[in-house]
């Protein structure tokens, strides 16, 4: 049975000519997806493929960003340059989400922290470390990553953790990173280093607020336990 182009459809059916008739929040998931592709193959219509791409991350754009190009490339119809295509938009909604965190006023709980700290560092399959920086009425001066690690680990230079802070003139710090493993207890290493931090911070007259472990789904906060 032969398959019917995109173009052969009726206007009102194609996703581009949708996004233009009626706007892009009427588009479903794979019609947004279909539009970056923009062809499928020769048993597909670009949208099929693309519901089919979907239904093997049940559907879930998060599992969708963590394919990598060559994971996509699996799919047939699927190249390089539709894979990277692919992993450059949803990279950006990604940095979008970020950027709509930091529009918080300020930060008054752990929770407005994981607001905007998990979309970033959450679902890495690597540690990362990272400081935000908070003026006098803890509103987000900066974000900054310190170090990035393997799976288990990452060195940090307390040095750097209090350059940038200088610079700024920041007056709290909230310390983050995440546990690949999953595992929210705090590690021997994580706690020996919240104390160096806390100890520098007290010298050069700076408020640690928080150390939050984060992961996919959940977080630990040192402040929200009363260890720090």
């Amino acid at each position: 049975m032969k398959k019917l182009s995109i173009k052969s459809w009726a206007e009102d059916d194609r996703p581009r000519e949708k996004l233009l008739l009626k706007g892009k929040s009427v588009l479903s998931d794979a019609e947004l997806i279909a539009i970056l592709i923009s062809s499928g193959n020769r048993e597909e219509s670009a949208v099929d493929l693309s519901k089919r791409i979907l239904q093997t991350v049940d559907n879930n754009l998060n599992k969708l960003s963590k394919l990598s190009v060559e994971e996509l490339m699996q799919f047939k119809g699927i190249g390089e340059v539709k894979a990277i295509t692919i992993v450059t938009a949803l990279e950006f909604g990604k940095r979008r989400q970020f950027e709509d965190r930091l529009t918080l006023p300020k930060i008054t709980s752990s929770l407005e922290v994981i607001k905007i700290m998990q979309p970033l560092i959450g679902d890495l399959g690597h540690e990362e470390f990272w400081v935000l920086y908070l003026n006098n009425s803890n509103k987000v001066l900066a974000k900054h990553q310190i170090s990035k690690g393997g799976l288990t680990a990452t060195l940090v230079d307390v040095r750097l953790v209090f350059k940038r802070a200088i610079e700024l003139s920041s007056v709290g710090i909230i310390l983050c990173h995440n546990h690949p493993s999953g595992k929210l207890k705090p590690s021997l290493a994580d706690i020996e280093l919240t104390k160096k931090i806390k100890q520098a911070a007290i010298t050069l007259d700076l408020k640690l607020l928080d150390h939050l472990i984060i992961t996919e789904k959940t977080y630990f906060s040192f402040a929200d336990e009363g260890i720090l």
